[in-house]
């Protein structure tokens, strides 16, 4: 699974959007998608979903006994 802060910065560098312009059509905070793209872990999770949507993507809560099934 490739790792949240490199899926961002990879996805957005493929539809040549600056992170400026990428959080303004995301209808986020440019500090947003600084802090995915830095790998940061203190995230507020709807405003990640917010950025994934961009890509048809979207993170769920699990829970560690739905892993192991």
């Amino acid at each position: 699974m490739k790792p949240l802060a490199k899926f961002v910065k990879e996805r957005r560098k493929e539809v040549n959007l600056t992170q400026e312009e990428f959080a303004e059509r995301a209808g986020v905070a440019l500090t947003v998608v600084r802090k995915i793209e830095q790998g940061k872990t203190n995230l507020n999770m709807d405003k990640v979903n917010l950025v994934l949507q961009m890509f048809g993507h979207e993170l769920a809560a699990v829970n560690s006994n739905d892993l192991n099934e």
